[in-house]
């Protein structure tokens, strides 16, 4: 069986890393040191590729560059977590991703994600008028927290997560495990991700914050949850990787993108 690999093709905040600005114009970098190219981060998405299927997580408004740089050329189908603007801006270069496929591709996501997304990108749930992709075409299928969605071999549990003032998705595939965009998890979650090996996490900023987990908080999940491998990312401006890196417990890392997981099976 071809192994389950998870890509992360960004692994910044809603702003990116640098954020726009910086004395020189050229970047305000925060903590980070603009010398790591592990601190350049894009706006947050990941692939998994395996078992005869690709399924891109969120469309960001940098997925164009990032689906070059991982070199990944084909999607079977697209996951919203959910439709804050870092998660969706990118949508409309899913028409290439639709002439390469030659079809329209499945949009999973909550009955709510969906429909916001509808009002800003109506033009992309219309039927397929073929031939040709001149904009993207989705059809969308709403799914329940709790969920499996099915992709080729690809079999995919979602989970609900608390957004602070929104809900969000998290997902687990085999013994891999993807939460972005939370800042409390339930009891229903933990159930989820109890016995993941590998845990991809969101952990904005070192100090609390209202709808992202942070440093810390993201630390006390992983002595609940105990992964082998703990990797963080939808990291801002004041997580350094060089910082991160030597200050961490063994076991939790910093992601950067274009980072590839081998997730367990």
């Amino acid at each position: 069986m071809t192994p389950l690999h998870a890509i992360l093709l960004g692994t910044g905040g809603s702003a990116g890393v640098p954020h726009i600005g910086g004395a020189d114009g050229r970047g305000d970098w925060g903590a980070c040191d603009p010398d790591e190219p592990r601190n350049r981060r894009t706006r947050s998405s990941i692939v998994l590729r395996g078992r005869g299927a690709t399924l891109l997580i969120d469309t960001s408004p940098d997925m164009r560059f990032q689906l070059l740089d991982s070199a990944i050329a084909r999607v079977d189908a697209v996951l919203f977590t959910h439709a804050h603007a870092d998660h969706i801006l990118g949508l409309d270069d899913v028409r290439v991703l639709n002439r390469i496929a030659g079809r329209p591709l499945e949009a999973f996501g909550t009955v709510q994600t969906l429909a916001e997304i509808q009002q800003r990108f109506g033009y992309a749930f219309r039927p397929w008028q073929p031939p040709g992709f001149y904009r993207p075409v989705l059809v969308a299928h709403p799914i329940r927290p709790g969920e499996v969605v099915k992709i080729g071999g690809l079999s995919v549990t979602t989970f609900d997560q608390d957004h602070g003032f929104t809900r969000s998705l998290g997902l687990r595939c085999g013994r891999f495990a993807y939460s972005t965009d939370a800042v409390t998890l339930d009891e229903a979650a933990f159930a989820v991700l109890e016995g993941v090996d590998t845990w991809v996490v969101g952990c904005f900023q070192r100090a609390e914050h209202h709808t992202h987990a942070w440093l810390d908080r993201v630390l006390d999940w992983v002595v609940r949850v105990q992964p082998r491998r703990t990797v963080l990312t939808h990291m801002g401006q004041d997580m350094d990787w060089a910082w991160l890196r030597s200050r961490l417990p063994a076991g939790i890392e910093p992601a950067y993108d274009g980072m590839v997981i081998e997730a367990p099976e």
